[in-house]
């Protein structure tokens, strides 16, 4: 028993001086906060899937909008309401989409840095567009709804509203720890543009829906991605963390460990 009890101290002493290891590294982790660029943690290249169930079930609602007969009625009722019936149109839509988008490099050009350097940040709204423009176009040929002002079937979802509501969140990743105002103006603005696509009666609210939707979920998924494409990039990846915590309880020896990549 001797022998036992002793084998079980030196045991438990290893175990809490692995976890005291582990633990220090984890913390010294954390200190990467306030090194320089080229290592601080950088939270938008997380995705977290609980972020994409809303706008996954907008959208899929949204689809259902376009051959449903009861939920069509409502549409076209909402339209009614919204839109100027093809009169009175502006155009000012066809520009406002890009607004955050130019805002990013503007802020950027009076000095006003974003969370990444130049070419990353290119990298990362190229990667969103691509996705966008792929998800866009290929929902516009599947269900192939009519528009409400013309015969033309590429109503659903609305690309307009898609690119606004990219760039918003484009700005919003970039500029949400240095303002948050300024990543909530871009929402603004795309909100803006998709209602002004029902004014001019060329989407119905279900196709601007689902637009703001992908755009949202296509640069959520270009941040996600793109480190894990262009691992030499500049991009600030959080490091690997972990922390140990032993325990000993009617002789039975375990550790407890947490990690966060």
């Amino acid at each position: 028993m001797k022998k036992l009890h002793s084998l079980d101290g030196r045991a438990v002493s290893i175990l809490f001086l692995f976890g005291g290891v582990v633990s220090v590294h984890a913390q010294d982790s954390l200190y990467h906060t306030i090194l320089p660029d080229s290592v601080v943690s950088d939270n938008t290249h997380h995705l977290k899937l609980k972020t994409l169930v809303i706008p996954t079930v907008l959208t899929g609602t949204s689809a259902i909008c376009v051959h449903n007969g009861w939920l069509t009625k409502q549409r076209e009722d909402i339209q009614d309401k919204l839109s100027a019936k093809g009169e009175h149109k502006v155009k000012i839509d066809n520009y406002l989409q890009y607004t955050p988008m130019l805002a990013v490099y503007g802020l950027n050009l009076f000095g006003v840095n974003g969370k990444h350097k130049f070419w990353d940040r290119t990298g990362i709204l190229a990667m969103s567009y691509a996705t966008m423009g792929i998800l866009v176009n290929g929902m516009k040929y599947t269900f192939k709804e009519k528009r409400p002002d013309t015969n033309a079937r590429n109503s659903f979802p609305s690309g307009h509203t898609a690119t606004a509501f990219m760039c918003a969140e484009f700005l919003y990743q970039e500029y949400k720890e240095v303002s948050p105002w300024i990543g909530y103006s871009g929402y603004l603005i795309a909100t803006a543009t998709g209602y002004l696509r029902i004014y001019n009666n060329r989407h119905y609210l279900n196709d601007v829906v689902a637009g703001a939707c992908i755009g949202i979920i296509s640069t959520k998924f270009a941040y996600w991605l793109y480190p894990k494409i262009f691992t030499k990039s500049k991009c600030r990846h959080t490091p690997f963390q972990a922390l140990g915590m032993p325990f000993y309880t009617n002789k039975t020896l375990g550790m407890n460990v947490s990690m966060l990549f």
